[in-house]
C-alpha cells in the first residue's frame, strides 16, 4: 500500500509539473469573412486555468451581441513514451450579428492565470452583402419547418466547380486544374465521386490530403470551401483539349428550426433533416498553342526555365580504361519528358547506353528538380582529342522565346594501355574502332586423338533425388493453387471483403476524429465519428448508405442476435454526435464521445459473425 501511494503521489507531481512548464496561450477564433446578418461565433480560448472572475470581453462595435458569453472547460491527459502530458482550456463562446458592410476590429480580450495577465490579438472581420437572400447562421436552411428539406437547401447552396490557372496555354506548358467544393449547408459526406478525365494531357495529381475547409466569396456570397483535388496537366497535343465534367453526390444536413418558438443557438435542438444532392462541374476548355517555329536542332521538347551542368571526365586517361561525362539538367517545367542532350565523341571512343537519374517534386508551380545523364565510353585508340561542346535548349513561356545552354569543348589526352589492351595484344594508334586489329596468332592447336572424356559425378536425372524434389514441386504447386483459388473466390465475394475492412476502415477514421479533438475542432471531430459509425454499420451491413437509417441498423442487428443494450448504446452515441455538432457545451465531451465510439464498435466487431 505504501509503495502504490508513493507511485500515485509521484505520477500526481509529474502530472502538476508538465502542466505548470507549459507556456500560457490565450487566443481568439472568429471567421474572417461574414455576411451582413449572418450570426457567427467568436471564441476566446486560454490553454490554462485562470483567476476567478478575470476574463474581460473586447467591445464588439460594428456587430450586435445576439448571445454569450457560455463558459467551457475541459482537460486531457496523455502518457506518450512513458512521460505525461496533460492540458487544460477555458472557452468564451458569443455569438455575434454583422449588422452592415464593411471590416470592423474585435479588440483584445484579457484574463489572469497565476498572477499575470494575458491579451489576445485584435482580429479584424469584412462584413459583406450577399447578393440574393440574405445569410443565416443554419447554412442556408428555411426558417419555415413546414417545408420539405429538399427545398430547405438553395440552388445556389451546394456547387461543385473545375478552375483551371490558365486557358490559353503552350504545349508542354503546366496547367494547374482545381476541383473545388463549394458549401453554406452541412454535410456529412459524399458518395458516387466520378473524377473527370484529361484526354490529351499528361496528369499528375497533386498533394491535397491535408486540404482544409476555408470561407471565401463566390458569385456574390460567402462559402465553406474545400479543394477536394488539384492536378497538374501537361498538354501533349494542340487545339482546343476538354476536362470533361466531374460528377459527386453529397450528403447535405439541413437544420430546420421550428416555426412557433424562438430558437435560441446555444441550447435548443433543432430539427435535422439529411438530403442527397448531385453535383456535376461545367466542361473546362484549355487552348493549346503550337510551340514558335525556328526551334535550334538541340530542342527536343523541354517547356519551362532549365539550368545545365555539364560534368567532364579527366583530361588524360589511358586507352581501354573507362570514363563518364555527366549532363545535369536542373529548373522547373516538363522535366518527366526531358531528353538526354547529344553528346559526340570522336569515332575511336565506344559510347554505351546511357544512364539516367532524377529527382522530382509537384507542386502547383509545376515539376521541379532535376534529371541527370551520365555518358559512359571507353577510349580504343591512344592520341589527343576534343569533345565538343553539348547544347540543350528549352522554350521559355514567360519570355516566348527558346533558350538554349551550352558546356565548353574539351580537350581530351588519351596514353598507350601499359597493359597491352585486349588478350595482351597491341592496338594500333590513330585507327577507328571498326579498323582495330588484333595482332599475333587467333587460332589455338586442336588436340589430335581420342578425348577420353569420362563422367566426374552420377546423373541427377531418374535418380531418387530427382524424384523427391519432383515429388514436392508438384505438392507445393497443388497447394499454391488451392490457396489462390480460395482468395480469389473470396475476393469475388464483395459483401466479404467490405465486411472484413470494415473495422480497419472505421479505425482510420477513428484517427482523423482523434486529430480534430486534439486541435479543439469539435465540428470536424463530430462530423468525422458520424462517418466512422455509419460507415462501419455500412460496410458491415452490407447496406448502401443511401439506406442507412437507425432503424434499418436495428433490425440488421437484431437479425444477427446484437442485444438489444448494445444496440441502443450505438444507436445513443449516433444521436449524441448529431447533437453535438450545434451544442458549443459538447466540446468538453469529445472525449467521453471519442471512448464510447471505439468501444461500441470493439464490441460489434467481436460479436458479429459475417
Amino acid at each position: 500500500m505504501i509503495r502504490r501511494l508513493m507511485l500515485s503521489v509521484v505520477a500526481v507531481l509529474a502530472a502538476v509539473n508538465v502542466w505548470a512548464s507549459s507556456p500560457v496561450s490565450f487566443e481568439t477564433s472568429a471567421p474572417l469573412l461574414v455576411a451582413v446578418g449572418e450570426n457567427f461565433r467568436v471564441e476566446f480560448t486560454v490553454n490554462a486555468e485562470p483567476e476567478r472572475n478575470s476574463f474581460e470581453a473586447p467591445t464588439f462595435e460594428g456587430f450586435q451581441l445576439v448571445a454569450g458569453p457560455v463558459t467551457s472547460h475541459g482537460s486531457n491527459m496523455y502518457i506518450v513514451n512513458g512521460s505525461m502530458e496533460q492540458s487544460v482550456y477555458n472557452t468564451y463562446t458569443y455569438v455575434l450579428q454583422g449588422t452592415q458592410k464593411g471590416k470592423f476590429t474585435i479588440g483584445t480580450a484579457a484574463i489572469a492565470v497565476d498572477g499575470k495577465s494575458y491579451r489576445t490579438q485584435p482580429v479584424t472581420i469584412e462584413v459583406v452583402d450577399e447578393e440574393g437572400s440574405q445569410a443565416q447562421s443554419g447554412g442556408g436552411a428555411t426558417t419555415q419547418g413546414a417545408r420539405s428539406a429538399d427545398k430547405a437547401i438553395g440552388a445556389n447552396d451546394l456547387l461543385m466547380r473545375m478552375s483551371v490557372n490558365k486557358s490559353d496555354v503552350f504545349k508542354g506548358e503546366p496547367v494547374v486544374a482545381s476541383l473545388k467544393l463549394y458549401k453554406r449547408v452541412s454535410l456529412l459526406g459524399s458518395e458516387g465521386v466520378k473524377f473527370p478525365s484529361f484526354n490529351g494531357f499528361w496528369t499528375q495529381e497533386l498533394d491535397s490530403e491535408n486540404n482544409m475547409w476555408h470561407r471565401e466569396t463566390y458569385d456574390g456570397r460567402i462559402y465553406e470551401t474545400l479543394v477536394v483535388r488539384e492536378y497538374l496537366l501537361y498538354p501533349q497535343q494542340t487545339g482546343k483539349l476538354r476536362i470533361d465534367p466531374a460528377e459527386m453526390t453529397v450528403v447535405a444536413q439541413v437544420v430546420i428550426p421550428g416555426s412557433s418558438r424562438g430558437f435560441d443557438p446555444f441550447f435548443d435542438q433543432p430539427d435535422v433533416a439529411e438530403v442527397r444532392r448531385k453535383l456535376t462541374t461545367a466542361p473546362v476548355e484549355i487552348t493549346v498553342k503550337e510551340l514558335p517555329s525556328g526551334a535550334p536542332a538541340s530542342f527536343s521538347g523541354a517547356v519551362g526555365r532549365f539550368e545545365m551542368e555539364a560534368t567532364p571526365p579527366a583530361s588524360t586517361f589511358t586507352a581501354n580504361s573507362a570514363a563518364t561525362y555527366s549532363v545535369k539538367i536542373s529548373g522547373t517545367g516538363n522535366l518527366p519528358f526531358v531528353q538526354a542532350p547529344t553528346l559526340q565523341l570522336p569515332s575511336s571512343f565506344e559510347m554505351y547506353d546511357v544512364k539516367t537519374t532524377e529527382s522530382l517534386k509537384n507542386s502547383v508551380q509545376g515539376i521541379s528538380g532535376y534529371r541527370q545523364f551520365e555518358y559512359p565510353f571507353i577510349a580504343r585508340a591512344e592520341g589527343e582529342y576534343t569533345v565538343p561542346a553539348v547544347e540543350f535548349t528549352y522554350f521559355n513561356p514567360s519570355e516566348l522565346r527558346y533558350v538554349t545552354l551550352s558546356s565548353h569543348d574539351v580537350a581530351l589526352v588519351i596514353e598507350p594501355d601499359a597493359s597491352g589492351g585486349l588478350s595482351g595484344a597491341p592496338i594500333i594508334g590513330g585507327l577507328s574502332k571498326e579498323e582495330v586489329k588484333m595482332l599475333g596468332q587467333d587460332i589455338r592447336f586442336i588436340k589430335l586423338g581420342s578425348a577420353g572424356l569420362r563422367p566426374v559425378r552420377s546423373v541427377f536425372v531418374g535418380s531418387s533425388t530427382y524424384w523427391i524434389v519432383l515429388a514436392l514441386l508438384l505438392l507445393l504447386f497443388v497447394s499454391v493453387s488451392i490457396y489462390l483459388r480460395k482468395r480469389i473466390k473470396e475476393r469475388q465475394n464483395v459483401t466479404l471483403i467490405r465486411g472484413k475492412r470494415a473495422n480497419r476502415v472505421a479505425l482510420q477514421r477513428f484517427r482523423k476524429a482523434a486529430k480534430f479533438m486534439e486541435m479543439d475542432h469539435q465540428h470536424g471531430f463530430y462530423e468525422e465519428m458520424l462517418r466512422a459509425l455509419w460507415g462501419y454499420m455500412s460496410d458491415k451491413l452490407n447496406i448502401p448508405v443511401a439506406n442507412l437509417t437507425k432503424e434499418n441498423v436495428r433490425e440488421e442487428l437484431r437479425k444477427r442476435n446484437i442485444s438489444a443494450e448494445t444496440i441502443q448504446q450505438f444507436i445513443d452515441i449516433i444521436v449524441a454526435c448529431d447533437e453535438a455538432q450545434y451544442s458549443p457545451m459538447a466540446s468538453s465531451q469529445m472525449n467521453e464521445v471519442y471512448a464510447e465510439g471505439v468501444q461500441i464498435i470493439s464490441k460489434l466487431e467481436s460479436t458479429i459473425k459475417k
